[in-house]
């Protein structure tokens, strides 16, 4: 019986950019990549031939929050309809990584392909690395065209709320750290899992604790910033493009109670100096400090992808497939 690396056939079709194991890689799995290189080309079409509209805006009327409102009337439809790419690396992890391993175990086509010339090291090497690969291009392109479209627009999209959930989470390095992550998880899921649907049900699973975990880790990848005002006078202002994060009543011995501590109380004067506030305290996050989280987060994600493929290659070379 002739080796998978002596299959005539395969190679005589596989002359090109890909051959050997990445091109059976890609032959198995070219449904999820065609679609996926698909959805980039769209969203970046989108983003580049909305963007023209976006920069017309800001030209007449300015990066101003004052003209949120206006700008929410012209192109909250565009923006919702981006918005959905914050769901893309939860569908990466469920319909690419797990399946990618669990679809070989359920077939057997990774004992026909480990048992013959090719080592696990290659199988799984080509295996992982090259969905990885087109992960990080398409979305690392995707981000880039939806950052093109919403900087020059930042302080009115959402009414500048970048922290919210939804702007974070598909600018910068985030979504593609995000999306290798999960499509990593799926990987290894289904490698254990060993079976397709089952795997793709824990996905589920696991996609939802991530969104819940990082929805709680978001604001904690920088410290906010505070500013201090008396507490006879309204809470004080923070500086344009920040996010109001948190409010807190001081007291003179370095308490902080909750803003809304004397708010139905008969009279808020009398409740303040019986409770000891003596401070009116805002805790914001700067506009300049969204970068610094981004990355900080991504870090993170990044490491954790690391020690997954780790897991996943060690299983390999340790464990019956």
């Amino acid at each position: 019986m002739s080796t998978l690396t002596d299959n005539r056939p395969a190679t005589s079709r596989s002359r090109g950019p890909l051959h050997g194991l990445p091109w059976l890689v890609w032959r198995r799995n070219r449904t999820a990549f065609l679609l996926l290189a698909a959805v980039t080309v769209v969203v970046c079409g989108y983003c580049l031939y909305h963007r023209t509209g976006v920069l017309d805006f800001v030209a007449r009327y300015g990066n101003d929050a004052r003209y949120a409102e206006k700008f929410d009337e012209a192109y909250k439809p565009v923006f919702d309809n981006l918005y959905a790419l914050s769901g893309l690396p939860a569908l990466l992890g469920l319909f690419l990584g797990a399946p990618l391993i669990a679809g070989e175990q359920e077939h057997g086509t990774v004992r026909l392909a480990t048992t013959q010339s090719v080592a696990r090291t290659r199988w799984i090497t080509a295996t992982v690395l090259l969905p990885l690969l087109a992960v990080l291009v398409c979305t690392t392109l995707i981000s880039l065209a939806f950052t093109a479209l919403w900087s020059p627009a930042n302080r009115l999209v959402n009414y500048g709320d970048w922290l919210g959930g939804t702007i974070f989470d598909i600018t910068g390095p985030v979504p593609v750290a995000m999306a290798l992550f999960l499509t990593g998880c799926g990987m290894a899921v289904g490698m254990v899992v060993r079976r397709v649907v089952p795997a793709m049900v824990v996905m589920l699973v696991v996609s939802f604790g991530t969104s819940v975990v990082w929805d709680w880790i978001r604001v904690r990848l920088a410290t906010p910033r505070t500013v201090t005002g008396p507490a006879t006078g309204d809470f004080p202002a923070i500086p344009d493009g920040a996010l109001n994060f948190d409010q807190w009543l001081g007291t003179a011995d370095g308490r902080l109670l909750g803003w809304g501590t004397c708010v139905d109380a008969k009279s808020e004067t009398a409740c303040q100096a019986d409770q000891g506030i003596v401070h009116k305290i805002v805790e914001y996050f700067g506009s300049d400090q969204m970068a610094g989280m981004q990355w900080r987060g991504a870090a993170l994600l990044l490491v954790l992808t690391a020690l997954i493929v780790a897991f996943i290659v060690q299983w390999t070379r340790r464990r019956p497939l």
